[in-house]
């Protein structure tokens, strides 16, 4: 019956990919040129603030066939009155699609994408997206703008916390698991949604950390390190592709035919809808291309589909149409995949699928959904730092927990947050005291504002996420602060971003905890009492006083709807941290771009001594970093064997297996993200000195060991040589296996060539 079935699929397959064909062909034969072009124009409704312009005069568009989607419109009762406007109202009753930013959750919020790579957790994410896809498709939503898979090695940049960090491999593996959590394996399940991998491409590697900025970069390292998660993305199976606002050799993202046609769709053999970022097609008049009909012409035929907020498309593509700056066909190739995506969401069979109120009320914030937001938050959470055992606390006496963050809910789902219910969000404070009752006592206080600067807290609380100021005089605050401390046996200090530090549009360039908030921590480290530092970030921050100075360090991110109690899960030793950051911290910004996978220099630095005359380093500050790729720590311990390879050369179409014996000899259970790197060591073309090939989180029970094993092949090997060949080269590799990318084991196996017959 199975072999039966795996034969009859291909031919189910293609009989359902006639009936889109020609029931799309038949209604396009129906379109005049205007109702096409209708169904380029995605509009807002302004229901959440995700950019600088409202769209106007929507019902009337609606009704005319001038729009072919809406996001950020939420509630079966009002997309269902929407909807009715294209129902009854346009000419041919094209339903609307209706998308929303559902980026780490929708009403139950999950953290922040950074935290969630930190987990290295692959059922996991999938599984956050799953049920982030169940929440928003009860409310109306088909489309979620999601994922982003932008590789960033600038924490500078403030949209690094929406992706998943520095690693091209870790990258491509978390792009689908969100894909397939979304998505499912039928679009027109009532329960999944389109995905919209973004921001196509090379977003995070933006000039100077500015967002929005320009970026320059040669193809070798585009298809090497930063173009493969988007691949893989369109490798599983992604509905649509969203275009960045940077410019790539010269030309903008969203008018780069190179870009969008030649590599997504020739090379890559995209087949889905391409959708513009918010208006940024009209921001092609400020990169210099030309004014709103050369600019909207020009994006068109580079390969867009759809004009988000802008209207370029809908009040000039006609014109250009007239004066041939355009081509029929390609209108025609645009609205096709817009309304086969429709089709494959079932909107032509039900306009009003995903208007089901009874839904909504049954499957939107529910208890199991918080659970897991609270399940997935402790496993994100990464120990930076653990002198002496200070964690976990004892679940008795007296705790104080002071900082600006420690009675903010409104601050813990994180930025990109847009559907959260900050009213049913606890805050640290509360939910400490939620989960431990009246074993603990707690004991809070502000201690500082968030910062000095009024208008800078100003512009880094918005979105309904204030934390209030007390404008004494800084002494007096911390004075206070340490009034209540003196009554508690352990101090825990809340301090670090808010939420709408980091995000789009907030970049800084000072990635330091606030000075006012690190006076408060000088201060509280004076008291004698034992101090963890609870940080939110997110983003890699420069922490190298805090490194020196503070017991314990616990990075909580911005752990989502749940933090607060996922936090004090962690805290008092109910759940053992396992997190492992995937975006390199430096000791200060002056090293920035800083990442594990880097090349040598033909002037490499020793190991020792650091500073070395006429070599690649800097008189100031060594070339560490004060946290390295894949770095967490545990409250236990735990002890690597020497690499055991089962061969020492591996034949191009054989496979080789390096394996190594984990033992936990600490106190106490625990995961462990097992972590495999490669190096080429003699190619054609530089090589990074290490890269991410292979990893796996285990569980041991305190006194227990386990052996890992990975099996490497030829295609783990392959990258894109000078003629953009994806190939590999015979020779040494070295494999290194450890617990982050800088404390590893190291073995050594040799590539033979290919025979040629």
């Amino acid at each position: 019956m199975v072999l039966l079935n795996s034969l009859l699929l291909p031919v189910v397959l293609k009989a359902q990919e006639q009936k889109a064909d020609k029931f799309v062909d038949d209604l396009m034969k129906k379109m005049t040129i205007d109702e096409k072009i209708g169904q380029l124009n995605l509009v807002t409704a302004g229901e959440t603030m995700t950019g600088s312009v409202v769209s106007t005069d929507v019902e009337t568009k609606i009704k005319s066939g001038q729009i072919g989607g809406i996001f950020s419109m939420s509630t079966p009762t009002k997309i269902r009155k929407t909807q009715e406007l294209a129902i009854k109202y346009s000419r041919l009753k094209i339903p609307l699609i209706f998308g929303i930013d559902v980026i780490h959750g929708y009403r139950t919020i999950f953290p922040i994408p950074l935290a969630l790579a930190a987990s290295w957790d692959m059922p996991l994410i999938e599984e956050t997206a799953r049920i982030a896809a169940t929440e928003a498709t009860a409310d109306g939503i088909q489309w979620a703008f999601s994922p982003m898979v932008d590789i960033s090695r600038d924490p500078r940049w403030g949209r690094i916390s929406e992706g998943s960090g520095e690693d091209t491999y870790l990258g491509a593996k978390i792009a689908t698991a969100m894909i397939n959590g979304l998505q499912g394996g039928d679009l027109s399940s009532h329960h999944t949604m389109a995905a919209c991998v973004k921001h196509f491409a090379l977003y995070g590697a933006s000039e100077a950390g500015r967002d929005y900025n320009s970026t320059d970069m040669s193809l070798h390292r585009m298809y090497n390190e930063y173009l493969p998660p988007y691949k893989a993305a369109v490798d599983a199976g992604v509905a649509s592709v969203m275009t960045s606002f940077n410019d790539i050799n010269g030309i903008p993202a969203t008018a780069n035919r190179w870009l969008l046609t030649e590599v997504l769709r020739k090379q890559w053999g995209f087949e889905g809808m391409v959708v513009s970022d918010y208006t940024s097609v009209n921001e092609l008049i400020d990169h210099g291309l030309g004014d709103l009909q050369t600019v909207s012409a020009l994006a068109l035929q580079a390969g867009l589909d759809m004009d988000m907020v802008g209207e370029g498309f809908l009040h000039t593509l006609k014109h250009s149409l007239l004066q041939k700056k355009v081509t029929e066909q390609r209108i025609n190739d645009a609205c096709r995949n817009v309304l086969m995506l429709k089709y494959k969401l079932g909107l032509f069979e039900d306009p009003f699928r995903y208007c089901d109120e009874k839904r909504a009320k049954q499957q939107l914030f529910t208890e199991s959904n918080r659970a897991k937001s609270r399940e997935a938050a402790t496993k994100t959470f990464v120990l930076l730092k653990n002198e002496n055992k200070v964690l976990p606390l004892q679940k008795k006496g007296t705790v104080a927990v002071i900082g600006p963050l420690a009675n903010t809910g409104a601050n813990m789902p994180g930025t990109w947050s847009v559907s959260a219910d900050h009213a049913q969000t606890l805050s640290l404070v509360d939910g400490m005291k939620e989960v431990m009752g009246d074993q603990v006592q707690i004991l809070t206080h502000l201690g500082s504002n968030l910062l000095t600067d009024h208008a800078y807290q100003e512009r880094a609380t918005m979105f309904g996420r204030t934390i209030p100021r007390d404008e004494r005089p800084e002494a007096e605050i911390i004075e206070e602060a340490l009034t209540v401390a003196k009554e508690a046996d352990v101090i825990i200090a809340a301090l670090g971003e808010s939420s709408e530090m980091s995000g789009e549009s907030s970049s800084r360039t000072d990635l330091q905890i606030p000075k006012t908030q690190q006076n408060l921590l000088k201060a509280l480290l004076k008291t004698d009492k034992p101090v963890v530092l609870v940080l939110f970030t997110g983003r890699p921050l420069t922490l190298t006083w805090e490194q020196e100075n503070v017991p314990a360090i616990l990075n909580v991110w911005f752990g989502g709807t749940e933090t607060g109690k996922a936090v004090a899960d962690v805290l008092f030793g109910d759940i053992n941290p396992s997190g492992k950051i995937t975006a390199t911290f430096p000791k200060n910004v002056g090293q920035i771009p800083l990442y594990y996978a880097h090349k040598n220099t033909g002037r490499p630095l020793s190991n020792a001594p650091w500073f070395q005359k006429f070599k690649s380093n800097y008189l100031d500050v060594d070339n560490a970093p004060l946290y390295p790729f894949g770095y967490g720590l545990s409250y236990t311990k735990f002890d690597y064997s020497e690499i055991v390879l089962d061969r020492q050369r591996l034949s191009p179409d054989g496979e080789i297996k390096a394996s190594v014996t984990i033992t936990n000899s600490g106190e106490y259970d625990g995961e462990e993200v097992v972590q495999l790197y490669i190096q080429d060591v003699v190619a054609s073309i530089t090589r990074p000195v290490k890269e991410l090939k292979g990893f796996q989180k285990i569980f041991l029970k305190k006194g227990a060991n386990q052996t890992v094993s990975f099996t490497l092949t030829e295609d783990d090997l392959k990258f894109y040589n000078t003629d953009l060949k994806y190939t590999t080269e015979p020779g040494e590799f070295k494999v290194y296996i450890g617990t982050n990318s800088a404390d590893t084991k190291t073995a050594t196996f040799t590539l033979d060539p290919r025979t040629l017959h």
